[in-house]
């Protein structure tokens, strides 16, 4: 999920005004059966996309999505907003008066997705949310993601399990205003009270990043409380609350702090073979962006797609990170 560090520019330009024509022209193949991007031999559709900001983990759905629109023979131009609805906003409309054939989001704010919604519905044009998912989405408007209550579920289930079920926890959230951080957040508390030995004694808002993951847990350390399990909303906010934590000479892992996150980014994974994560959740980032391809491309052809695509989170531990390397 979303943080503002550790930043891949890759391809991309992350100024919000900038659109980059990120896929192959190439004409699309007739007669796919998984969503072709043209009816029409002759057609290449355009699919606009615009994200929040480009950190480690959208840069892989980002990857996703051009991957499956290169695949099936569109083109997308991709935009970042810079963290502000109203930018996204404006490239929603920008979008709709270059007459693109299908939009992409990945909302800023999931509670103030209802204009964007509104400006594609009345151009009639084909909409996809991705990754974050807005509430009360109308018919025909779908999300393709994974349940952020399983994450944050997965997550506290395991730290628990390592921490035999006792310990004060703490939770860095992401921003309050997505769904997914407050799924998340709803997932930990949820396994605590199902542990009499489990308390939640403080929460705060990280917003994504690991900086102010790492001011958070410094403020925290400072208090003289008693903490021995951090469940962070995402990999960027544990990552900053280790670093808060060696600062302070405390230890990690067994017998010190646990500390879990979730998307296994690759310093994730990095942080848990050197002992430091207790444990991450596996969020498929280029899954998701080429399932919002491939929605957006069988609504251009008018087939049915469901309201919510389902991209399944895994657990990811000392056992199997292998298994997650270099996705």
């Amino acid at each position: 999920m979303a943080n503002k560090i550790g930043l891949k520019v890759a391809a991309l330009v992350f100024a919000s005004a900038t659109v980059l024509t990120a896929c192959s022209s190439a004409t699309a193949p007739s007669g796919s059966s998984s969503g072709a991007a043209s009816s029409d031999a002759n057609k290449t559709y355009k699919i606009g996309v615009t994200f929040p900001i480009l950190d480690q983990f959208l840069q892989k759905v980002a990857d996703g999505i051009t991957a499956e629109a290169k695949a099936k023979g569109a083109d997308v131009s991709i935009v970042a907003a810079d963290e502000k609805t109203d930018v996204q906003l404006s490239q929603v409309e920008n979008f709709v008066s270059q007459k693109v054939d299908a939009i992409i989001v990945i909302a800023v704010d999931t509670d103030a997705a209802g204009p964007m919604t509104e400006a594609a519905q009345n151009a009639k044009i084909p909409l996809v949310y991705v990754n974050r998912n807005p509430s009360d989405l109308p018919e025909g408007v779908p999300y393709v993601g994974s349940d952020s209550l399983v994450s944050g579920t997965l997550e506290m289930t395991e730290l628990a399990k390592q921490a035999g079920g006792k310990g004060n926890v703490v939770i860095i959230q992401g921003d309050p205003a997505n769904e997914a951080a407050v799924l998340r957040t709803k997932g930990c508390n949820d396994v605590v009270a199902q542990n009499p030995g489990m308390k939640v004694i403080k929460t705060q808002a990280g917003n994504w990043a690991r900086d102010k993951g790492q001011s958070i847990m410094e403020n925290w350390l400072q208090s003289g409380d008693q903490i021995d399990v951090v469940c962070a909303n995402n990999d960027e906010m544990a990552l900053g609350a280790i670093n808060a934590i060696k600062a302070a000479n405390k230890k990690l892992g067994a017998g010190g702090i646990l500390v879990g996150g979730v998307d296994a980014t690759s310093d994730a994974l990095a942080a848990l073979k050197a002992g430091d994560l207790a444990t991450t959740v596996f969020q498929d980032a280029k899954g998701q962006g080429g399932g919002g391809v491939d929605a957006a491309l069988k609504l251009i052809a008018g087939e049915t797609v469901p309201a919510y695509v389902d991209i399944p989170y895994q657990l990811v531990t000392v056992d199997n990170m292998a298994d997650f390397e270099g996705k």
